[in-house]
């Protein structure tokens, strides 16, 4: 019974999947999700899948037996009330992990593992399963060496027929997997996430943010083993906030984009050595900036700081009624070479532009195709 259980669960789950990969990019670009927070699981709507449910005797019999008069369907005011002639759309929230959901956006979207670079200084505990044992949880029971011991078991006492071949465990047949905890390397990452939040972007160009940045952290978590996530906004000058903040705040002025790539460079100098971390940048902007001076003094950064020290530099552009959309072409311009699967320097700066929600899912396949 608890083997067409589990066989019964994994048949629902393959089907959950193929729904959730059918309709991936209503999901992205809807944001048809709800997040819990502190959890590693999201709860996904899916239409169309009907669950299993009891059936109790016959249901067509009449009204029950208790006190009170029939009711006569009459709506306010003595109206007729008239039934809807359209089936509806039942929508089912079905939990599932963060990383089934990373491997069904890398399988739609094609997406190489990434591979890590630099050393694996840091270490972690992990569990290795390293033998077997007579007790344990039965999450942990090992069934083939259990059917084992109960056939040597039969086969002793004489209880085995060779031509009805009945073999049924006992508990002392039981056997369970054992591990010991071992330290294993650790590949760690950090992203660092950067937003303009001058008066320019509001709040659609927040939301394509918002949705853009839960995908990148989804996918980049799935591949890593230990990751931090830092954030920086900026006007014309640039500080670092928590996550709530970085998605919710609003301010008017101009913008100097240098302030958050001077800013993330010292937050990288001092906690971030690249020979033991993998880094990930990321700068969401209108693409409008303060000054041609400024511009310069971006490209200098990138080029003689952050490209040297990161795994990939990602620009994304928002579309916006507001801002002037330049900053794209500036780095078009200084780095002809960005779209190259090299290993120079500059072969790390990948940028996209968003449109719109419909955007999103194209955005990620730029960013994460390289495998950097």
């Amino acid at each position: 019974m608890a083997n067409r259980i589990e066989q019964d669960h994994r048949r629902f789950r393959q089907i959950v999947k193929g729904r959730i990969r059918g309709d991936l990019k209503r999901f992205i670009a809807r944001g048809d999700f709800l997040a819990r927070d502190g959890k590693k699981i999201v709860s996904v709507p899916v239409h169309d899948i009907d669950l299993p449910r009891f059936r109790y005797g016959d249901n067509s019999g009449g009204v029950g037996m208790g006190e009170g008069d029939e009711g006569d369907g009459k709506g306010e005011g003595g109206q007729q009330s008239q039934g809807g002639d359209q089936p509806g759309q039942h929508a089912h929230e079905v939990d599932v992990s963060l990383e089934e959901l990373a491997d069904i956006l890398g399988e739609e979207l094609e997406l190489p593992n990434i591979k890590p670079k630099g050393e694996h200084r840091l270490t972690t505990i992990k569990d290795k399963y390293t033998g077997i044992r007579q007790s344990g949880p039965s999450a942990l029971r090992h069934f083939k060496r259990s059917y084992r011991e109960a056939i040597k078991r039969q086969m002793m006492l004489g209880d085995y027929d060779h031509a009805d071949p009945i073999v049924v465990p006992i508990k002392r047949d039981m056997r369970y997997r054992s591990w010991d905890e071992v330290k294993a390397p650790q590949s760690n990452a950090v992203i660092v996430s950067m937003m303009d939040v001058s008066g320019s972007m509001g709040g659609e160009q927040k939301d394509l943010v918002r949705l853009e940045a839960f995908w990148i952290d989804t996918w980049l978590r799935r591949n890593y083993d230990g990751v931090e996530s830092r954030y920086i906004v900026h006007d014309v000058g640039a500080r670092e906030v928590d996550r709530d903040t970085f998605f919710s705040l609003r301010e008017d002025g101009g913008t100097r984009i240098s302030s958050a790539y001077q800013l993330c460079l010292d937050l990288l100098e001092e906690k971030y050595d690249p020979s033991s971390w993998n880094i990930y940048l990321f700068h969401f902007s209108d693409g409008d900036n303060s000054s041609d001076a400024d511009n310069r003094q971006c490209v200098k950064l990138l080029k003689e700081k952050l490209l040297p020290m990161c795994n990939l530099f990602g620009y994304c552009q928002v579309a916006s009624a507001y801002g002037s959309g330049n900053f794209i072409n500036v780095l078009h311009d200084k780095f002809p070479d960005r779209d190259s699967r090299s290993d120079d320097a500059e072969s790390g700066l990948i940028t996209s532009r968003i449109n719109g929600r419909d955007d999103i899912m194209g955005s990620l396949r730029t960013l994460f195709k390289p495998g950097r």
